[in-house]
């Protein structure tokens, strides 16, 4: 048994689809794809997968050996990671990673809280989706990140700011003269949704219209924001986000406030438990005067 037939397992898995895996996630042929996980099967010396035509599910061997595997490979991660570092001491390393669009707001700064401190040090910068950025940092892929506290993960968090959900809509809607939105003046509108990768933001939306005592029924759930707002443009839709997503909005789409107290959510600032970097602890040091600066900036 080798690694790729870990790796191969946990795409199909994830994806639901041998197709979807083997063109999006693996880059491989479908074919080629159904032999490996035949194989895996056979050393296994039992069946993984449930294959139908609605596509693929586990079989209770699978959802056991599922977990597994994925700890292996997080244990494999986080052992190339430390190699990896151990193997060029001398350069000081540091790794961010920001919920896609927070990087506009917080990096600035926290670079320079990092090139204060250490004017040579080398930093890698990424942006992703929460519970990928609390994978990443899990596997010691990452050492900080701004993102939601994902709670399906180990991770230390720090609070760093609260957020406001807003309304998104198309420049010329008719809700775009309004002030305020209620949640109630959305109903009969396309809505759109937040994708499964957004958990704890779509938590909050749904107590959210549950409170007001508003239903919306999705027409289309996406995840990334720029693929949102391309959406709300283009089926002349609306959609509840945080209010960092100001930051992205093309001419054709405008933000409004929820009318009373909008619903919050939090951005925090995540890092493993298990990480003993001294450049962490000293960032950590800076937080909450990077906190403030920000704050400051956006007066």
């Amino acid at each position: 048994m080798e690694l790729r037939h870990l790796r191969y397992f946990i795409a199909v898995a994830e994806t639901g689809s041998l197709t979807v895996a083997a063109e999006r996630r693996l880059h491989t042929s479908q074919p080629s794809l159904s032999r490996q996980i035949k194989d895996l099967e056979d050393q296994v010396g039992a069946a993984l997968l449930i294959r139908s035509a609605r596509g693929i599910t586990l079989t209770e061997a699978g959802k056991v050996f599922f977990d597994h595997a994925r700890m292996v490979l997080s244990q494999v991660d986080i052992a190339v990671e430390a190699a990896r570092k151990a193997a060029q001491p001398s350069k000081q390393r540091f790794s961010l990673g920001f919920l896609t669009g927070q990087e506009m707001t917080w990096l600035p700064e926290a670079i320079r809280i990092l090139r204060a401190e250490l004017p040579n040090i080398d930093v890698t910068v990424s942006s992703d989706y929460s519970p990928d950025l609390a994978e990443a940092l899990v596997r010691g892929k990452l050492d900080l990140a701004f993102l939601r506290a994902e709670p399906d993960y180990d991770l230390a968090y720090h609070p760093v700011t609260h957020e406001s959900l807003i309304v998104l809509m198309p420049s010329d809607h008719r809700l775009a003269s309004c002030d305020t939105i209620h949640p109630k003046d959305l109903v009969g509108e396309p809505f759109i949704g937040i994708g499964k990768k957004a958990t704890v933001l779509q938590a909050v939306i749904d107590d959210y219209l549950a409170r007001s005592d508003v239903q919306m029924t999705p027409e289309q759930v996406v995840d990334n924001p720029a693929m949102v707002m391309s959406l709300v443009a283009s089926t002349r839709g609306v959609t509840i986000i945080p209010t960092y997503v100001e930051n992205l909005m093309p001419w054709s789409v405008v933000s409004r406030p929820l009318a009373g107290e909008p619903p919050t959510i939090d951005l925090v600032a995540g890092y493993s438990k298990s990480n003993s970097s001294p450049i962490l602890k000293m960032f950590l040091s800076h937080l909450d005067d990077l906190i403030a600066r920000v704050s400051k900036l956006q007066r």
